[in-house]
């Protein structure tokens, strides 16, 4: 009978992780990441490739500001490709979760900000919302896109990430909560396009991000940028 490993006994390969292992335990999911992995496994694989598509885009910038980051699970992906992250939530919960779960090989500033309230301070080259935008009223939507914008240097982009209008139909009676301001594709452009003078607007459906037709799409990403002047809120 083959006889049990000690911890750090195995391949030479692995003695990295082991000592890792050893020295800072295992690293846990944050609270919303935790649940999905729970209920839905399929939706972390979704989200993941949100934030590489952000990632991708946001590559070499300077300071990014991310814009309800939740749990701040998936925001390594991005601070991996840039400078500096900042990350905001309305919700306590989840900033204490993330500053709780904050690891020195990703240096990621957490910060409690309701968008709906003030712009946040400082000086951001590039700024994202996932899953975000549809919860906001929509007699409100302007003055959280100003607060953005006002806090974008003049080159800034923007990632807006969004579930479809078309796809609420088939969406889970929690994965739908709060969603009171999805929109088609043409909606969206134009929402944004009070904010910029270039919105690109890309598909996508489960991982796979795409140009196909809009109205076949489960969520959408809006790439924006040449910041308009500020719209009325």
């Amino acid at each position: 009978m083959a006889q049990r490993k000690e911890i750090g006994a195995g391949e030479p390969h692995y003695r990295k992780l082991m000592d890792a292992l050893l020295k800072q335990g295992v690293e846990r999911l944050g609270l919303m990441t935790g649940w999905a992995w729970h209920d839905d496994p399929r939706h972390l694989l979704f989200t993941l490739s949100r934030y590489k598509f952000v990632a991708k885009m946001m590559a070499g910038r300077n300071c990014v500001l991310e814009v309800g980051c939740s749990d701040g699970f998936a925001t390594r992906l991005v601070a991996q490709t840039v400078k500096s992250v900042v990350a905001v939530d309305f919700d306590s919960q989840f900033i204490n979760d993330a500053i709780e779960r904050q690891s020195d090989r990703w240096p990621i500033e957490f910060r409690l900000h309701d968008l709906l309230v003030t712009s946040v301070s400082g000086e951001f080259d590039g700024a994202f919302a996932l899953d975000v935008i549809e919860h906001i009223p929509p007699v409100q939507e302007d003055r959280f896109l100003n607060n953005i914008c006002s806090s974008l240097t003049a080159n800034g982009i923007v990632i807006i990430g969004t579930p479809s209008l078309a796809s609420q139909q088939y969406a889970s009676p929690q994965s739908k909560e709060g969603h009171v301001n999805c929109k088609t594709a043409d909606e969206l452009k134009m929402t944004l396009l009070r904010h910029f003078s270039q919105v690109f607007i890309f598909s996508m459906n489960d991982e796979v991000i795409h140009t196909g037709h809009s109205n076949m799409a489960h969520y959408y990403m809006a790439l924006c940028c040449s910041r308009a002047s500020i719209a009325k809120a």
